[in-house]
């Protein structure tokens, strides 16, 4: 069993990657529907938060149905990231993230984010301080390191792990690759075969099928794995994972009905939580991922992320139903 802080999760838990625009509430709740051990929001600026900018006030909304949640955030400035620990603290999450993974240049240009990897002394400090300032389990969600020529994960985690922290997820890329490349697992095992190292190690970057989180349990020796890319318009990813590790057989896909009524729950739940407009806007990502492997989708994929009428996408969903519901995914 794997607990992070005093929240106990199953042997290899499966995480859901903290994304912009793309871990809000109506995701989070499909893909903890979908076996999600751990669920964590958009990443938050602190900056925000104390300023009580609306956006980033509006994604401390979280629900009693995705517990486990984290809320994540990110900054340089030691006195906002304390502030914004207490107003996150009134959201009552289970978990407090911290992003020092985030490789967004507008992000890094202020030293927050994967900037701060420039900066270990400060990192571990600004870590230190915010597990003083709250009860709650703080985890951390990091790179490799800068670039290839300053990777000292193996150290970093060590000594954050040493001021406090309860977990840490590392993705396996350094803030130069961006996302190119393929992630290495390899110094994240380095961190886990750490003799010193008791909190749990999660691998992130390129999990992208059952087999790939079999290898990162099995041959890599980690303690659970964070999704992030494979999940988007896919929440049955994680259920499909989870099939695989107890059967060794692939879950069948789901169907074409299973594939509209999931978007369409998503769409609703988006417009209900974020008004018509942005509801419409922030789903478009997910739709290509969703009916993914439907032959001549091209023209009901256009309308969906064409359209800024919620009424024309339930549309062409009921379309896509309609044309395409006896399609069998091979």
């Amino acid at each position: 069993m794997v607990k992070i802080g005093n929240i106990e999760l199953s042997e290899f838990p499966l995480l859901l990657a903290p994304m912009e625009d793309v871990s809000d509430p109506p995701f989070r709740a499909l893909c903890k529907e979908q076996g999600a051990d751990v669920v964590y929001t958009e990443f938050i600026s602190s900056e925000g938060l104390i300023r009580d900018a609306a956006k980033s006030v509006q994604k401390l909304d979280i629900y009693e149905k995705e517990r486990p949640v984290g809320i994540q955030i990110f900054g340089a400035q030691l006195d906002s990231m304390l502030r914004a620990v207490e107003i996150v603290e009134k959201s009552n999450p289970d978990i407090i993230d911290i992003n020092f993974g985030c490789p967004v240049k507008k992000v890094v240009s202020k030293n927050a984010g994967a900037g701060i990897l420039r900066d270990i002394p400060l990192m571990v400090k600004l870590t230190e301080e915010m597990v003083k300032r709250t009860h709650l389990p703080v985890t951390v969600k990091t790179r490799l390191g800068w670039d290839s020529s300053t990777i000292k994960i193996v150290e970093v985690a060590e000594r954050l792990q040493d001021v406090g922290i309860a977990a840490i997820s590392i993705h396996g890329r350094t803030r130069v690759q961006m996302y190119k490349g393929e992630a290495d697992w390899k110094p994240i095992a380095e961190v886990k075969n750490n003799q010193r190292m008791h909190i749990p190690v999660f691998g992130n970057g390129d999990v992208d099928s059952p087999e790939k989180a079999v290898e990162m349990r099995d041959v890599y020796g980690l303690d659970g794995a964070m999704i992030g890319r494979a999940s988007i318009g896919y929440p049955w990813f994680f259920k499909e994972v989870k099939h695989f590790f107890e059967t060794g057989t692939h879950l069948d896909p789901p169907t074409i009905q299973e594939r509209v009524e999931a978007a369409r729950r998503h769409l609703q739940m988006a417009i209900d939580w974020k008004g018509d407009k942005l509801g419409v806007f922030e789903t478009r990502r997910h739709y290509t991922n969703y009916f993914k492997g439907i032959p001549h989708f091209k023209e009901y994929r256009t309308k969906m992320v064409t359209s800024d009428d919620a009424a024309d996408v339930f549309a062409a969903f009921d379309e896509v139903l309609e044309k395409f519901g006896d399609h069998v995914f091979a």
